[in-house]
């Protein structure tokens, strides 16, 4: 009967670690958040962001779209600016494969008859940043960040796109404890 009651809690767990973003937040906890209704783009930061253009119009698409979906509107005069930076490094991944049985070291045997299979490959892990700032005092109070695999082919970069930002965004308004 108790591994009944666990159960859930297990597969919460395992669906929890299954997520292909990993996302963090931080903000100013001296803020309230709930007078800021109205965002625009702060363009000399998002201008020095080194990405292609067409990766830039991703996110930011991506970025006034879930804001909308949370009731801001874009303004000329806004509440909030949001600015954004993003950071990639390559990762070298290595999986060997040695198959054998028998005692001790050397001994038995092995399908790839000197040591096996190796297998080496690179992927690009990208971290997405979505500061957002106080347009009045020009201060900085809240930053998103959101860690994954990159792709490369564009048909697939307009949904991992939308997957950082909705997870990043899904983090704001922060909720206070």
């Amino acid at each position: 009967m108790k591994t009944i009651r666990i159960l859930p809690v297990l597969l919460l767990f395992v669906l929890g670690a299954c997520s292909s973003v990993r996302v963090a937040s931080d903000f100013d906890k001296n803020v309230d958040f709930t007078p800021f209704k109205t965002y625009a783009f702060y363009k000399n930061g998002i201008d020095k962001v080194e990405i292609s253009d067409l990766d830039k119009k991703r996110i930011l698409r991506s970025i006034d779209e879930a804001m909308t979906a949370k009731g801001f509107t874009k303004s000329e005069t806004p509440d909030l600016l949001i600015n954004i930076f993003t950071k990639a490094r390559e990762q070298v991944n290595v999986n060997q494969f040695n198959a054998g049985w028998g005692y001790g070291w050397g001994y038995g045997w092995n399908p790839y008859i000197w040591g096996g299979n190796t297998n080496v490959y690179t992927t690009t892990e990208g971290t997405l940043y979505i500061d957002l700032i106080d347009a009045k005092k020009k201060e900085m109070i809240w930053q998103g960040e959101g860690q994954g695999v990159l792709t490369q082919n564009s048909g697939d970069k307009d949904a991992r796109i939308k997957e950082f930002v909705t997870k990043i965004l899904e983090q704001y308004p922060p909720q206070k404890k």
